[in-house]
């Protein structure tokens, strides 16, 4: 099948030049443990850079590198301003403790009725029940596409030349329905196949110094899914998501493009089975970058599965937790991961 890459998507010598003078990258998803969502971490009254100094500081401890990062889209369009402000300050504590930063624009997870002001509490026992969709219902309004165009420009183009930023990711998951816990479009993913190649034309129109990437998430590849084509040609590292076992994580790369530096950014999911143990090994081997999923247990409440969306965990706690590997006080869930990671990291 012929690759076709995107007008202005870096090539693959220039992809693979930039990323042999990167070390090996492993680090989380990262949400301060105070914050149910992308606009509790970055809002001005719940902005907590004493947190997440404190947090990043035990990702450091365990050899930690680099962070994806969710931003949204009415944040900039509320305060461009004060939420470029409060980016940049996230970026100096994280690179203060020698952590990139992989930053997101967009997010189809989740809840798609988003607003801003204070977030509703998180429902107890419920995996990122909190969790909330950019750009949301704006997707379906084309009136509102100029107003996203705007903000990526911006945000892109205020950190354009920024060495804190490692990758923009422009879309998470852009075509997920969510398991039909939301009403989604009917048209979603028509709207995702006409506004994603759109959101990467506008990333790089901002004249980034960094790659961008969207990352193939559902189990297909770039031969049978018509989204993760568009995603693949269009980004200039390859990024992916994986939950499973060892065994079909190995599967998943023969499958991927191997031509340019691949991303995994999304794995760790416990009961699925996919560990620090059976994947970072793995990773390290084929210096894939990896970004396991939470990093301390807080309000998203990842510690939760998936299935805690039907399925009451209020009076039995899940055993092993799902995603994070701290809890609040900085004790780590299992200390045989950490000093897994800490092994693997060179870190003793």
């Amino acid at each position: 099948m012929t690759h076709i890459s995107a007008p202005g998507r870096w090539t693959a010598e220039r992809a693979n030049g930039w990323y042999a003078n990167l070390p090996w990258l492993v680090g989380a998803n990262f949400v301060p443990s105070t914050a149910s969502n992308q606009l509790e971490m970055w809002q001005v009254e719940t902005f907590d850079a004493q947190v997440i100094e404190r947090e990043l500081g035990w990702a450091a401890e365990l050899g930690m590198n680099t962070m994806r990062v969710f931003l949204h889209d009415l944040l900039w369009a509320e305060d461009a301003d004060g939420f470029r402000e409060r980016v940049d300050r996230y970026l100096d504590i994280a690179a203060g403790k020698g952590i990139s930063t992989m930053l997101v624009l967009f997010d189809s997870v989740w809840n798609p009725d988003v607003a801003l002001g204070p977030q509703p509490e998180p429902r107890p026992g419920v995996h990122n029940s909190q969790w909330v969709q950019g750009p949301g219902r704006a997707l379906a309004d084309r009136g509102q596409w100029g107003r996203l165009r705007d903000y990526v420009e911006g945000i892109v183009g205020a950190f354009a030349d920024d060495e804190r930023v490692l990758v923009w990711d422009v879309w998470n998951e852009p075509s997920n329905l969510n398991g039909g816990r939301f009403a989604e479009p009917d048209n979603k993913r028509e709207l995702v196949s006409e506004l994603l190649p759109q959101v990467f034309e506008w990333a790089r129109a901002a004249g980034p110094s960094q790659p961008l990437t969207s990352g193939v998430w559902s189990g297909k590849t770039l031969y049978d899914d018509p989204h993760a084509r568009i995603q693949i040609e269009n980004s200039d590292v390859i990024s992916f998501h994986d939950y499973q076992t060892p065994e079909r994580f190995e599967a998943k790369l023969l499958d991927l493009p191997r031509d340019r530096p691949l991303f995994l950014t999304e794995f760790m999911a416990r009961t699925p089975g996919s560990t620090f143990a059976g994947i970072l090994p793995i990773a390290k081997r084929e210096k894939i970058a990896s970004y396991c999923w939470g990093l301390v247990a807080g309000r998203s409440q990842t510690l939760y599965p998936w299935d805690s969306w039907t399925v009451s965990y209020v009076d039995n706690p899940p055993h092993p937790w799902f995603h994070d590997v701290f809890h609040t006080d900085g004790t780590p869930y299992r200390a045989d991961e950490v000093a897994l990671v800490r092994q693997v990291m060179g870190r003793d």
